[in-house]
């Protein structure tokens, strides 16, 4: 079995990381708005932000990638769909942990 990726397989996850790009900026408008509506800094609206961004940029990458890794492995690829709940419940949190610090950090210079 050839391990390169097809040519389908490179339309299919160049097409997702452009779904990922336009909803992240779409949601991270959102998400900015809504935190600077209840009153936070922007500081807080700006780490809020990022982290929503790279939460929602992550989330659809390995949406599109593990299906087809696992299928690729002769797995069913049907168990991708609660794997990518548990593995970005527990990153999302690791993201906006790392992601806060850093944006305050540079906003307080």
């Amino acid at each position: 079995v050839d391990p390169r990726p097809t040519q389908r397989t490179r339309s299919i996850v160049s097409d997702e990381l452009l779904r990922a790009a336009v909803l992240a900026f779409i949601l991270v408008v959102a998400g900015f708005v809504r935190v600077v509506a209840f009153d936070a800094t922007l500081a807080d609206a700006a780490a809020i932000s990022a982290s929503l961004f790279l939460i929602v940029s992550t989330s659809v990458v390995l949406g599109t990638l593990l299906p087809l890794l696992l299928q690729a492995a002769k797995i069913d690829a049907a168990h991708a769909s609660t794997t990518i709940q548990v593995v970005m419940d527990v990153l999302g949190v690791l993201i906006t942990c790392s992601v806060a610090p850093l944006v305050f950090g540079a906003l307080a210079t």
